[in-house]
């Protein structure tokens, strides 16, 4: 099962839709949810560190578990829903501080 916090790899389709590239997310929905459906709330990670609003800093201190290739921002106001089915695989975990951060970023767009 893939739980809240866990950092996952998609394929993202280009803007042409005649290709992908692998990219990592942080599953955001809670494991109640995850348990029960076929889709799982997400939001993208960039390793554009450029100033941008709800985004947040995450580097390999701030992972539970795993480990990223280069530090990396999430970016809160690109929420979306996924299936699972898409998901290629685990890379890991970010500490529950950062996951608390995040849902004030969210609070913030609500």
């Amino acid at each position: 099962m893939i739980s809240q916090r866990e950092i996952v790899l998609l394929p993202f389709p280009f803007s042409d839709l005649r290709s992908s590239k692998v990219r990592p997310v942080v599953v955001v929905s809670n494991d109640e949810y995850n348990k029960k459906s076929e889709d799982m709330i997400v939001v993208p990670m960039t390793t554009n560190l450029d100033l941008r609003e709800y985004a947040l800093l995450v580097t390999n201190k701030d992972l539970e578990s795993g480990k990223l290739i280069k530090d990396s921002k999430i970016k809160v106001d690109r929420i979306f829903s996924i299936n699972r089915k898409i998901i290629k695989m685990k890379i890991g975990k970010v500490k529950e501080e950062i996951m608390n951060m995040i849902k004030e970023e969210l609070y913030k767009l609500f």
